[in-house]
């Protein structure tokens, strides 16, 4: 079985929690990205993970002003993450339970190295049974 380094996108641009909507989005739209990891200042450790979902449900839908509101308003703090040298089906496996399109990848030091997405699965996995069906358990309606 292949490891999550082997499907990761390495090196994803991040933001900071203290940003504002606007940047992030704006991060979002030059990486051609539907998430973005969210680290803390200082020592690039991951705090969480802000998604165009989040923007559209918390933010637009919610009449509020993009360039005021801050990333660590509406992020998911303490996201689902894997290991580097997890089995990817570990990795797999997390993101149909969680019911999540990315999973970002963190070193023993909670610092972000990487980020495996829905698309990394469905392009880089030789499996394709196998990645069905974890694409089809993350897109299940909750219940």
């Amino acid at each position: 079985m292949r490891s999550v380094n082997d499907v990761m996108t390495m090196d994803p641009t991040c933001c900071l929690a203290s940003d504002t909507i606007d940047r992030a989005a704006q991060i979002m739209k030059d990486e051609d990205v539907g998430s973005v990891p969210v680290v803390d200042d200082t020592s690039a450790t991951l705090v969480g993970i802000l998604t165009d979902r989040d923007i559209v449900i918390q933010v637009i839908a919610g009449k509020k002003e993009c360039s005021i509101v801050q990333v660590q308003e509406i992020m998911t703090r303490n996201p689902v993450t894997c290991r580097p040298d997890e089995d990817i089906q570990n990795a797999m496996d997390k993101m149909s339970q969680h019911q999540v399109r990315r999973i970002p990848v963190i070193d023993d030091n909670g610092r972000i190295l990487g980020i495996v997405a829905q698309a990394d699965l469905a392009t880089r996995m030789d499996q394709p049974e196998k990645t069905e069906k974890v694409l089809e358990k993350i897109s299940q309606p909750v219940g």
